[in-house]
């Protein structure tokens, strides 16, 4: 890597690298081989204290918050540059933390990144208010501005990106940031410190802090610097950040887990469907939590279906993320592993039938584990409505369109859902049915930073991307003039 270095992997505060106030460090792990690739700095309550401080006093102080729009906005137009232009450096770092095979990590990863922080530079070119007509003699208007020092807390599934997500239109709205990436991969985090330092940002306006989610992570919820709380992770931990938040009146958006059902009728194109579902249920080797591990089949055509995927999912390559043609990586990490196994076992007992897959793969030391496709088992079986978070697939069919919408609302998520059928009718009227804050017809996980996506129910509220997103993380004052 030629534009920044990883290493030593210390802690970005007040546009400065240091090390973590007692000099803890941490090991980042290649979860393709099982070995550390290096350490990065832990930081504890003292560095993230450090952080918020640099945070409030470049939002207070700073040129950040009181530049116009426009100016905000290229500067972010000169980060998607500067990540396009340095993609492969990127792509290599995303790959080696999280087990991202190449390809997708330099397709969807980067790419996607680059466009988040394009959509919000432009998107920033636009920040205005609105002249409003009142009951008096008087002019009214509107001030939108930034709400102040924002917590990005983000999961290791996909760094890059949901860092994207939470900064770009935090920083396009005037604020500041502290970021704490998830401990299993901080890498992009901290090169992305540099580059957006190189691109204009001024310092104190991003900071990032590498550690743990019960030191580091706790200590930035609890922190009466915070203004408000984005965050990306698990429902448990998201049910506690915003109780800690909630007890301070602070902002928050979160986008927790997800079990979203995919639904295939029976006048479906089969053949284009089975391409979405198995994008749907191995894409990032299932660590998606707008994932479609949940399969709801009209019964007709569920055995067709099953003999097709047991046909096509042993034939998926799976591999060393670094070989171009390696579709499915490793697992995150041994953790991770060990709960799709727990999981997989579980249905076992639970009466389920392994179709394909249902096993480690032994390769290199790595956690990887085959893509699995279990069918018979009832709707109430924990692995069905559980998050197993792996290339996890379990196959269910139904008789009635009532019956499917039935099912697929069944879990306590609802974050994302998609729905093959040659009708179009039925595609709107199921659609308007799902529970589920982005439904996808006839393919899966078409993301663009204009379409917002999000949760319902136990999967969280708010939204990210689209001018919903930014609305967010800006303030509107009124303004009232007397014109007597």
């Amino acid at each position: 890597m030629t534009a920044f270095q990883i290493d030593p992997g210390q802690l970005f505060i007040g546009g400065q690298w240091r090390e973590a106030a007692d000099g803890a460090r941490t090991e980042v792990i290649d979860p393709s081989r099982g070995r550390t690739v290096t350490t990065v700095a832990e930081a504890g309550p003292a560095d993230v204290d450090a952080a918020v401080r640099a945070a409030r006093e470049a939002y207070e102080t700073g040129p950040w918050a009181r530049l116009t729009g426009r100016e905000r906005g290229r500067v972010l137009l000169r980060v998607a540059e500067l990540i396009r232009q340095e993609a492969d450096q990127i792509a290599e770092l995303e790959s080696l933390d999280v087990g991202k095979p190449i390809t997708l990590a330099r397709a969807v990863d980067v790419t996607n990144a680059a466009n988040d922080y394009e959509y919000y530079g432009t998107l920033a070119f636009s920040l205005d208010g609105a002249a409003r007509e009142t009951q008096h003699n008087a002019h009214a208007y509107t001030k939108r501005g930034p709400l102040g020092v924002v917590a990005a807390i983000t999961p290791f599934n996909f760094p890059l990106i949901l860092a994207g997500t939470k900064l770009a239109p935090a920083l396009a709205a005037g604020n500041t940031v502290v970021h704490k990436p998830a401990d299993e991969t901080p890498l992009t985090a901290l090169y992305m410190a540099g580059l957006l330092q190189r691109a204009g940002v001024p310092d104190g306006v991003v900071n990032v802090v590498t550690g743990t989610g019960p030191v580091a992570g706790e200590a930035l919820l609890r922190h009466p610097g915070i203004d408000k709380v984005a965050f990306t992770g698990s429902t448990q931990i998201g049910r506690h950040a915003a109780g800690v938040a909630g007890q301070a009146l602070k902002q928050v958006t979160l986008e927790l887990g997800g079990n979203a059902p995919h639904l295939v009728f029976e006048d479906a194109d089969l053949e284009k469907a089975v391409g979405a579902i198995i994008k749907g249920f191995v894409f990032n080797t299932g660590q998606f939590c707008m994932g479609g591990p949940r399969l709801l089949v009209a019964r007709s055509v569920c055995t067709t279906l099953l003999n097709i995927l047991a046909d096509a999912v042993p034939g998926i390559p799976v591999g060393d993320p670094r070989d171009p043609a390696t579709v499915v990586g490793p697992l995150a990490g041994e953790r991770h592993l060990r709960k799709v196994e727990e999981y997989v076992d579980l249905a076992r007992k639970e009466g389920g039938r392994i179709v394909c897959g249902g096993e480690r793969l032994d390769l290199d030391g790595g956690y990887y584990y085959r893509p699995t496709v279990i069918a018979d088992l009832p709707n109430d079986s924990r692995v069905v409505q559980e998050e197993v978070f792996g290339p996890v697939l379990t196959v269910q069919p139904f008789d009635s369109e009532d019956e499917a919408v039935a099912l697929a609302n069944s879990t306590p998520y609802g974050l994302a859902s998609g729905i093959q059928t040659g009708s179009l009718a039925r595609a709107h009227r199921v659609a308007d049915r799902l529970q589920a804050g982005i439904v996808w017809i006839n393919d899966w996980a078409m993301l663009d930073p204009a379409v917002p996506f999000g949760g319902v129910k136990d999967s969280g509220f708010g939204r990210e991307y689209g001018p919903e997103a930014l609305a967010s993380y800006l303030k509107v004052k009124s303004v009232v003039v007397s014109l007597d």
